[in-house]
């Protein structure tokens, strides 16, 4: 048995040595010059409810073991859902076998940079409560309140409440001598009210702003986000969304607040600074990014206020790991830096590619019956430090503006350069003060105008981790969750438009 009984027992109780000794004994045998193999366990579970009453409760588990080999200088992969020695040496068998069948159409023999060796290291995120100890019917329970005190205020016609639930379970050994065990736990408390006006034939939604994050079942009691607070409020802040006024088409500066800004963040810098992207592996797909490697270093991305980094490493991220699929003990890393495009997310393969002597740590797969690809970090912009700002401090330097808080839909071109964005509430800024709401409104922008026009940021104390869990690349697709941190702030003159109107109604 494995040591650090933070982890499942259960997991812990595998056969992970032997698995690991069996399968790489055999790829190295065969002559695979590199070998890894993973084995691992993914327990989730979702929760819906609609108007109190439950749609759907889901529990899911994916395990299994996957080997990776470079042989003469082409990558094989297999994987078998058997753990057991015999699988995991035929397993090794398969992926030295899938190697050399395609070394004939390989044309880029497969270097990758150095890393140190990590023996016998453990790592488990930080949480309190893990939601699979917890009662389903508790946690059913909990939502169940939740509409209820939304269905019992005046104007609100439904609401929905849901609940996903991910245990991650990983063990990673290879050739050179590291072996990883890690553990790591994600979930989504998230409620939405609608409301509606039969006269009119229109409705508007209003969902919490709370974001996905890398917690335990104590985030849904309230530990990081104020779930009671908020549905307090969400009633009357639905009620002034259906009674504002449609938005004037112009330009306007912007207060955007991280509960909205992360996921520009993710459109417009994260996915454009992944280095598969930029070299055009993804073109097939979910295409290709405006940022390619002949600008790295003279790339003006936007202003001096511009601080753009990568983590793995923050404790609540959706991304956070301690070591990733290639064995690479994660770290912070500089992507754009006063403005300046300075770095991409990488691999060990594409860090050699760029002629780096170590990866910073962004290979993953998201389950053992797919191979490792470079993913996303926690891509997050970095608030002034050199003062303690808030969101009111933004909005009281604004004559006319608008404050744009949560996200909603979105659109960006294939190269993440042209976009455009919605959100969830909207307020109209006259003379540093917020003047009630308006409906309707997109902004709307190319990545580096829009980057550009950043005039002022929040401090620490306003820096907001969000995220989504369900970002999507590859062929055959892979789904990774990812945070992004930011404070509110201040982008001049971004051209606004009104959606009813453009939709022609």
């Amino acid at each position: 048995m494995l040591a650090d009984d933070r982890i499942d027992e259960r997991f812990r109780a595998l056969p992970l040595p032997a698995l690991a000794d069996s399968g790489l004994s055999t790829a190295a045998r065969l002559g695979a010059g590199h070998a890894d193999l993973r084995v691992e366990r993914i327990v989730s579970q979702s929760l819906r409810l609609r108007d109190g009453a439950v749609v759907s409760c889901a529990d899911g588990l994916i395990l299994g073991l996957a080997v990776r080999v470079i042989v003469d200088g082409t990558w094989g992969f297999a994987s078998t859902s058997e753990l057991t020695a015999d699988a995991a040496a035929a397993t090794a068998a398969r992926a030295v076998e899938v190697a050399r069948t395609l070394r004939a159409v390989n044309s880029e023999p497969v270097t990758r940079a150095d890393e140190p060796v990590h023996a016998g290291v453990s790592w488990v995120s930080a949480y309190e409560i893990d939601p699979f100890t917890v009662p389903t019917p508790e946690k059913i329970a909990l939502l169940a309140e939740w509409s209820a005190r939304l269905l019992a205020a005046p104007g609100i016609q439904h609401v929905s409440a849901a609940c996903p639930q991910v245990k991650e379970q990983k063990y990673y050994a290879d050739l050179a001598g590291t072996s990883t065990l890690q553990q790591r736990i994600r979930l989504e408390p998230r409620f939405e009210a609608t409301a509606v006006d039969r006269a009119a034939g229109r409705f508007e939604t209003m969902r919490t702003l709370a974001p996905p994050a890398g917690r335990g079942w104590e985030y849904a009691l309230g530990a990081g986000w104020d779930f009671d607070d908020e549905l307090a409020r969400v009633p009357d802040l639905l009620a002034g969304k259906m009674a504002a006024p449609g938005v004037e088409p112009g330009r306007y500066d912007l207060v955007i607040d991280p509960t909205n800004l992360w996921l520009t963040i993710h459109e417009s810098v994260g996915h454009a600074t992944e280095y598969d992207r930029a070299i055009g592996y993804e073109a097939a797909y979910a295409g290709t990014s405006f940022a390619t490697p002949d600008q790295l270093g003279s790339l003006r991305y936007g202003s001096e206020l511009m601080h753009v980094t990568g983590d793995r490493t923050d404790p609540h991220g959706l991304a956070t790991i301690g070591y990733d699929d290639d064995g690479v003990a994660t770290a912070e890393f500089d992507l754009v830096r006063d403005g300046v495009l300075v770095g991409y997310q990488l691999d060990r393969t594409f860090a050699a590619r760029l002629g780096l002597d170590r990866s910073n740590g962004c290979s993953f797969a998201d389950s053992p019956h797919h191979v490792p690809i470079q993913r996303m970090p926690n891509v997050s912009l970095q608030p002034d430090r050199t003062r303690d700002t808030g969101v009111e401090d933004l909005i009281a330097g604004v004559d006319r503006g608008i404050y744009v808080v949560g996200d909603k839909s979105w659109s960006i071109d294939m190269q993440r350069y042209n976009f455009q964005f919605t959100g969830q509430r909207f307020f109209a800024i006259e003379g540093g003060k917020l003047a009630g709401q308006l409906r309707d409104v997109a902004y709307q922008a190319t990545t580096t105008d829009f980057w550009g026009s950043l005039r002022a940021l929040g401090g620490p104390s306003s820096w907001l981790l969000s995220g989504a869990l369900n970002c999507g690349k590859a062929q055959p697709g892979q789904i990774a969750a990812v945070s992004h941190g930011c404070p509110p702030a201040l982008f001049e003159q971004v051209g606004v438009l009104n959606t009813e109107r453009e939709a022609g109604r």
